[in-house]
C-alpha cells in the first residue's frame, strides 16, 4: 500500500460491528499491527500513513454535530497536531487518540490543548490500546445524550450543543476536555468534585494516568474565566476535598 493511499483494511465477517476508525500512522509495522489488533475487535479500521489523505476522508463524511462517519481518530504525533487542531477549530467532536514517539510523554500537555483527548506513548501494549480506545468510543456515546440549550453563571455563558463558551461577553476557545470540565461544573454549581471524580466523570473509569492532569485541566480553566487567576472568583480549590464552581 503506498503511504499516500487512504485505504480500507481487508474486511472481515465481524469488522463494523464495534464502530468505525481512521488509523494515520506513519510506521508500516506498527499500522498494520494496530489495525489487526482493531480488527479483531471488530472495528472496521481505515488506515493511512498520510495527513493530507486523512483530512478529506473525516470531512467528507462528517455533519460535525455527532453523526461523524468515524467513531474514532487514531494518529500519530507527527502528522496528528494539525489535523488535531483543524477538526477542534472546525467544531469536529469525533475523539482523537495521539500516539507519541518514544521519549515524548512531556508533550502529552501540549496535544491534550491543541484538543485530543487522549495521549499514548511509544512502546505500549495492544491491551492498554484497546482500552483505551473503547474509552473513548464509549464517552463519545454517553455524550450524545441530550443536552441543555444554555448554562449560564454570572459572567460565563456555555451553549453544550454548539460547543461554545462566552466569558464576558467574548467567545472563548476550550479544547474538549476543558469544555466538559466547565460544563460539568457548571452543571452542579457549588458542588465539590474530587480529583478522581473528576478523572471518572471526564477522564473515564479506564483512564490510565496522574491525577495531577486535572489540576493541568483546573490550572488552563483559570486561565481562560478569571480575570486573575491567581485569586479565582469561578473555580474554587476546597483544600483536603478537590474543587467547586462558584
Amino acid at each position: 500500500m503506498s503511504s499516500a493511499e487512504l485505504s480500507e483494511s481487508p474486511s472481515r465477517s465481524t469488522v463494523g460491528q464495534a464502530g468505525r476508525i481512521l488509523l494515520l500512522e506513519g510506521e508500516d509495522l506498527l499500522r498494520e499491527m494496530l489495525a489487526l489488533a482493531l480488527q479483531e475487535q471488530g472495528y472496521e479500521v481505515v488506515v493511512t500513513s498520510d495527513g493530507r489523505n486523512a483530512l478529506p476522508s473525516i470531512q467528507g463524511g462528517s455533519s460535525y454535530h455527532g453523526d461523524s462517519c468515524f467513531n474514532l481518530l487514531i494518529m500519530d504525533s507527527i502528522n496528528g497536531l494539525d489535523l488535531c487542531r483543524m477538526l477542534r477549530h472546525q467544531g469536529n467532536p469525533v475523539p482523537i487518540l495521539i500516539i507519541g514517539a518514544r521519549g515524548s510523554a512531556n508533550n502529552c500537555a501540549f496535544y491534550l490543548e491543541a484538543g485530543s483527548d487522549d495521549y499514548l506513548t511509544k512502546p505500549f501494549g495492544m491491551r492498554e490500546f484497546i482500552a483505551r480506545c473503547r474509552a473513548l468510543m464509549r464517552r463519545q456515546r454517553l455524550g450524545q445524550l441530550p443536552q441543555p440549550v444554555m448554562l449560564q453563571y454570572k459572567n460565563i455563558t456555555v451553549y453544550p450543543e454548539e460547543c461554545r463558551v462566552l466569558v464576558r461577553g467574548v467567545e472563548v476557545k476550550f479544547s474538549p476536555k476543558q469544555f466538559r470540565l466547565l460544563e460539568l461544573f457548571m452543571s452542579y454549581p457549588r458542588r465539590v468534585w474530587s480529583r478522581d471524580q473528576l478523572l471518572e466523570k471526564i477522564w473515564g473509569q479506564d483512564f490510565i494516568g496522574d491525577s495531577k492532569t486535572v489540576d493541568v485541566h483546573i490550572r488552563w480553566l483559570r486561565e481562560k474565566l478569571e480575570i486573575d487567576p491567581s485569586q479565582p472568583e469561578y473555580i474554587i480549590t476546597v483544600r483536603g476535598f478537590g474543587y467547586r464552581f462558584g
